[in-house]
């Protein structure tokens, strides 16, 4: 027997059922829907008929289920379910350039990048709202897939196995020699590889990701990584760059601000490191919201102003 639900059915009648098979009482159910109890009677009785089953027995301390009521009540909670769910992505879409953008960092694009890309964006849209959160990729990517965050911004790992994320490369994070402006080094008429040596070296700890990368550049500019002061603390090593003659070596957009106000200068020289592509990672079956696509953009133009300083 066809029942042709699909045009039949009534969403009262779903949340009657549900509500009837919460609290196996028609008195308790109707006062969970804020409804009269003969008006919740009248949706089950609707419903019953339509199904051409019975799916609970009424007796006076309430109601008993049959045999169709789990199988009912359970495909109607899946449909409110779809429905709240749709009622907040809706929310979500509908928030074209203002709310909130819940956005992941990794280290290097928080302290360097973000905070002059950031302030830029809230001066032209005071309305658009950011929580950032820091962290390493393998502590961000749950977020990611829960959908407590939006985006991630920063060094572009691969995955081990394909995680379903979309990776945009936007610039790249190359590792570089960094030394205050009026730092000796630039005195020298020609900056050589051995120049180095005679200055003593602040670096990110090795227990860091990108510390173990700079160990790996050290090897290859024959540097004893043993002499080297290290911290964990970017606002250490910088206070070491700006009041002493230590140099560091560091993605160089970690120092994005210093470098944009000339403080701190990149110091030449003629090697090269491995490309290190940084971007976005978002979830291929979550476009980016019209919000999160103003940030990148801002992003993008903040890279732009420090192109020639890189």
């Amino acid at each position: 027997m066809r029942r042709y639900l699909k045009e039949r059915l009534k969403l009262r009648q779903l949340r009657a059922v549900d509500a009837i098979a919460t609290h196996m009482s028609l008195l308790k159910g109707a006062q969970a829907l804020g409804i009269s109890q003969p008006s919740l009677s009248k949706s089950l009785k609707e419903l019953e008929e339509i199904l051409g089953v019975r799916l609970f027995e009424r007796h006076a301390r309430g109601v008993a289920p049959t045999l169709f009521s789990d199988a009912v009540a359970q495909t109607a909670r899946r449909i409110l379910a779809d429905l709240g769910r749709l009622d907040e992505e809706l929310d979500r879409l509908s928030s074209h350039s203002s709310g909130m953008i819940a956005l992941g960092a990794l280290p290097a694009a928080a302290t360097g990048l973000l905070p002059g890309a950031l302030a830029r964006l809230k001066h032209a849209h005071p309305d658009i709202q950011v929580r950032l959160v820091q962290g390493r990729t393998e502590e961000l990517l749950p977020s990611l897939a829960a959908g407590d965050l939006d985006l991630i911004v920063g060094r572009l790992y691969e995955p081990v196995t394909p995680d379903g994320f979309v990776r945009e490369v936007l610039y790249e994070e190359p590792i570089s020699v960094l030394a205050r402006a009026d730092h000796p080094i630039f005195g020298l008429p020609d900056i050589k590889l051995e120049d180095l040596s005679s200055f003593d070296l602040v670096l990110p700890t090795v227990s860091q990701r990108v510390g173990q990368e700079i160990e790996h550049f050290l090897a290859t500019l024959s540097l004893p990584p043993s002499a080297s002061l290290r911290s964990s603390s970017l606002s250490f090593i910088r206070e070491m760059l700006h009041s002493t003659d230590y140099i560091t070596i560091t993605p160089r957009l970690m120092m994005a601000g210093d470098l944009l106000r000339g403080s701190i200068r990149v110091v030449p020289l003629p090697v090269s490191t491995p490309g290190r592509p940084a971007g976005l990672i978002y979830r291929r079956d979550r476009p980016l919201l019209p919000n999160a696509l103003t940030l990148v953009e801002f992003l993008r133009r903040y890279l732009e102003e420090l192109a020639d300083k890189r």
